[in-house]
């Protein structure tokens, strides 16, 4: 199967710091990539250049063959461990923005049809995301899950082929992370997407991912450790859990059989 996102040899430099260096990967379409490493191994970096925010110092990334441009596509959506939410809108106002500024540039305001395409639009994201009853509230009135539900809402409007996490659940308390988990799996699942997601919590990379990436350097030099910029030193292919679940159901005996079966016990 060739590859949705291909890395060849990137480099990423700030001056004279190297933050990656030889960096090459592919990653299919449908995958789920959970990218972890100490700090300062580049994981967010790498994000920026596949999100199109910044250029690599060297290499080359391509999106189904063809040269990815350092800018921000609408086949990138992207979501932050900080809420990136405009506090003077609503939760539907906050979600339609993306469209609007899709659809009309220069004014980022539709009407008529286009507007009432777009708000059904973005209530059906809202109602996807557990905020089909909080189409009206400001961010102020909404807890952190809450908010970062409508971040993703954002992120995923204008349907992206891939969505880039960086550590997008790290400021949740565990029982709202753990709902996040959920939430994105079935999103991963309904909207057939291809995710990236930075994570330093190890348990939550090997249990949402399809696939577990590990950054950091392969050398070190004491006298100039600035010289050396990580890579990827580990890529463990996993069996999703969903997948388990899904071979559990397929394997268990409907209850029709089930029922059948104690019958002709019974008998």
């Amino acid at each position: 199967m060739s590859a949705l996102l291909s890395l060849r040899d990137i480099w990423v430099e700030y001056g004279d710091k190297i933050v990656l260096e030889r960096v090459n990967l592919d990653i299919e379409a449908g995958s789920f990539v959970s990218i972890i490493g100490p700090s300062g191994a580049g994981k967010s970096s790498l994000l920026r250049v596949v999100l199109g925010q910044e250029a690599p110092a060297r290499g080359t990334i391509s999106l189904d063959g063809m040269p990815l441009t350092p800018e921000c596509g609408p086949d990138r959506g992207v979501v932050f461990q900080r809420y990136s939410v405009f506090p003077h809108l609503s939760a539907l106002q906050n979600t339609i923005f993306g469209l609007e500024c899709a659809q009309a540039p220069f004014m980022a305001r539709l009407f008529g049809h286009a507007r009432r395409a777009a708000m059904a639009d973005a209530e059906q994201m809202l109602a996807a995301v557990g905020l089909g009853d909080s189409l009206h509230l400001y961010p102020a009135q909404m807890s952190g899950g809450m908010q970062q539900r409508l971040a993703i809402a954002q992120a995923l409007i204008k349907r992206p082929r891939i969505l880039l996490l960086d550590e997008p659940f790290g400021a949740l308390d565990p029982g709202i992370r753990a709902d996040m988990h959920a939430l994105i799996t079935r999103l991963w699942r309904d909207y057939s997407l291809t995710i990236i997601m930075v994570t330093h919590d190890i348990r939550e990379a090997f249990s949402l991912g399809t696939r577990v990436l590990a950054l950091d350097k392969r050398r070190h030099d004491p006298h100039a450790p600035h010289r050396f910029g990580a890579t990827a030193v580990y890529d463990l292919p996993l069996r999703n859990r969903i997948d388990a679940e899904a071979s559990e159901q397929a394997d268990a005996p409907d209850e029709s059989e089930r029922k059948e079966e104690e019958r002709t016990e019974h008998e």
